[in-house]
């Protein structure tokens, strides 16, 4: 056996329920409800998760608005608005998972990332993005304050004798202009459009004009958080959680370099769980309850189940998106959020909010293998509080799924 065989044999075991345990409370599973949530709940609550992940599918509620309910419980969605746009600003939107809403103090340590993409700008955006191009944009948001690609694409030329201005040109190049850090989010508009500013109207100063740390630092503040938000995780879990390199190339770092600096340093331990293959690492303040006590529905884009191996891993639950597979290819439906009891995800339902009507549409609902007695009872439950979250009168239980029949004679026809 060799020596590092030796040393991962000799790691603790823990067993995948107690791993499990272990990444809900990492998460905020357990940490006590305000009623109402206040915005001291919502930071206790982004504290856990890191980032919240953006994506315009609005069939039932949009996408970072979601996880903040599953662990708070009903909340004002005005809370994200005056976190994300109001002072002080606590979060901003950045490529940090994929398109999320960030700590704003991770401004600094993301300018590493900025970099790469603005080396790499032929290779991702082509030769569209000129440096004209983007300084005309720059002019332009300069004077009329944050702005959609629609307003400028609206107010600027169009015609390729004059920079090249078009629909995708205009897109493209806020893109870059977003991804390399020379634009920031303001916010949205009503019909979830983007309003890009400087940033110097969007970061607050402290973090605008912060040091930019070495690359080795900023990338262990990302392992960091990341082994903070899952409590437990394999590397290549840390790795995706801000969507890093795992492993070094060309002389960059990547996670694996700062995994094995904060190994050293004590603040992670190498552990087995079973049900994994590779080896894992367990953050220092990670909590192990004897019990969780959730009850909640998961977005598809909750950091709990994002990764999907992980996902399978800790909770047996397979788990696929089906947004983008054709109709008749799909097993579970369109939208479909898996449903947490106690520390164990016991069922899945497809939903869809139908604003017009005041209806939360169940198309389906499906019981996991060896889900308690109980679970049709407490998803009843817990449909009937997020329709009341959403502003929906009436839950509709559709007959598919074998959850379905029990759905139907415990809802009400109506909610109170």
């Amino acid at each position: 056996m060799s020596a590092s065989m030796a040393r991962f044999a000799s790691v603790r075991t823990l067993s995948q329920a107690q791993a499990r345990r272990i990444a809900l409370a990492a998460q905020g599973f357990l940490d006590p409800p305000h009623t109402p949530p206040t915005m001291r709940t919502l930071t206790r609550t982004l504290d856990r998760t890191g980032v919240l992940q953006v994506d315009s599918v609005n069939v039932l509620q949009r996408a970072h608005y979601m996880p903040l309910y599953s662990r708070m419980g009903p909340y004002d969605v005005d809370l994200v608005r005056r976190a994300s746009e109001g002072r002080p600003r606590r979060i901003v939107e950045y490529w940090a998972h994929v398109q999320a809403l960030m700590p704003v103090e991770l401004w600094p340590v993301m300018r590493h990332r900025m970099a790469r993409y603005r080396d790499g700008r032929h290779k991702w955006w082509g030769s569209v993005v000129t440096e004209e191009l983007t300084a005309n944009l720059l002019a332009e948001i300069q004077d009329r304050g944050a702005s959609t690609a629609r307003d400028l694409d609206d107010g600027l030329p169009r015609t390729k004798e004059n920079w090249g201005w078009n629909w995708s040109s205009t897109r493209r190049a806020l893109d870059y202009m977003f991804m390399v850090g020379d634009v920031a989010v303001a916010g949205r508009n009503g019909q979830f459009e983007i309003r890009y500013d400087l940033p110097e109207r969007v970061i607050p100063r402290e973090y605008l004009e912060a040091p930019t740390p070495p690359e080795a630092e900023a990338n262990r503040e990302l392992v960091r958080r990341a082994a903070r938000s899952h409590g437990v995780a394999t590397a290549r879990d840390l790795a995706d959680y801000y969507r890093m390199r795992l492993q070094p190339k060309a002389g960059l770092h990547a996670a694996q370099d700062a995994i094995d600096v904060l190994v050293e340093e004590g603040e992670l331990e190498p552990v087995r769980v079973e049900g994994l293959t590779r080896k894992a690492y367990l953050h220092r303040d990670a909590r192990l309850p004897r019990r969780v006590r959730a009850r909640s529905l998961l977005s598809p884009f909750d950091p709990v189940v994002w990764e999907r191996e992980r996902t399978e891993a800790l909770f047996d639950f397979y788990y696929r998106i089906e947004i983008y597979t054709p109709v008749e290819k799909r097993v579970h439906g369109y939208y479909v959020l898996p449903f947490l009891l106690g520390d164990r995800i016991v069922g899945r339902v497809d939903l869809k909010a139908d604003r017009r009507t005041g209806l939360l549409m169940v198309k389906a609902a499906y019981a996991e293998p060896g889900a308690p007695a109980e679970t049709a009872e407490e998803l009843t439950v817990e449909l009937e509080r997020l329709a009341g979250w959403l502003g929906l009168h009436t839950v509709v239980i559709e007959p598919r799924g074998d959850l379905a029949p029990a759905l139907m004679s415990l809802v009400p026809a109506e909610l109170g």
